[in-house]
């Protein structure tokens, strides 16, 4: 959420159109953007130490009582020990996955040699990561708990099935925000709690728009 006041845990986000402004953790349904729980980052720990795993924390704090559903995630928080923890709460898991986890084993990095669109699969008993050539010298890595086979598409660039469906399920996030922006009653103050107030009231809305087409 933008906000350029004082605020003891707002966050500098290069990557972000708003530069500054408070975080916050969503679990959305990849279909309808519907949010199912939201999650304010408040910062490092009292004693300042960076905290360990924290995106691991964020998604089993914010699936907190989900049974029987996917969990679509970036690579900011994709980990196979996250993909063993939701298991054991009956959730799977499909993300891109960070190049420099300990767990990725080294051949499947290596590019030297790799044809364009080729692929690479790596199995465990209960998980399946991938790794991807969508341009040279370039792969694109994806882990899962949910695809148990080296499926590829029958499209001209060969992409795995665990990418496409990916794709099609990575959006919910974007999406809410897109929509909260367009349609807000954010307005311009000093006070940061009333930025969160207004983010919660835009949520609800949109949450409320879903319910009543679900409905109606």
């Amino acid at each position: 959420v933008p906000f350029r006041g004082r605020c003891p845990f707002r966050q500098y986000m290069p990557s972000k159109p708003a530069k500054y402004g408070i975080e916050i953790w969503a679990a959305c349904d990849a279909k309808s953007s519907y949010a199912w729980n939201l999650q304010v980052y408040t910062g490092k720990p009292p004693g300042g130490a960076p905290e360990k795993n924290q995106g691991m924390r964020v998604v089993l704090e914010m699936t907190e009582g989900l049974q029987g559903h996917n969990i679509t995630c970036d690579n900011f928080f994709t980990s196979y020990r996250l993909g063993d923890a939701l298991q054991e709460r009956k959730l799977t898991m499909l993300g891109t996955v960070r190049k420099n986890k300990p767990e990725l084993p080294s051949e499947i990095l290596k590019m030297q040699g790799r044809p364009l669109h080729s692929s690479k699969f790596a199995f465990t008993e209960k998980t399946t990561l991938v790794s991807y050539c969508p341009k040279r010298n370039k792969n694109v890595l994806v882990m899962s708990t949910m695809h148990k086979d080296a499926s590829l598409s029958t499209r001209e660039d060969m992409k795995p099935q665990m990418i496409l469906d990916y794709n099609a399920t990575k959006g919910g996030v974007d999406n809410l925000d897109k929509v909260t922006a367009t349609y807000s009653c954010q307005r311009k103050t000093a006070r940061w709690p009333l930025v969160v107030f207004y983010n919660i009231v835009d949520v609800s809305a949109y949450n409320a728009y879903v319910l009543w087409i679900e409905i109606n």
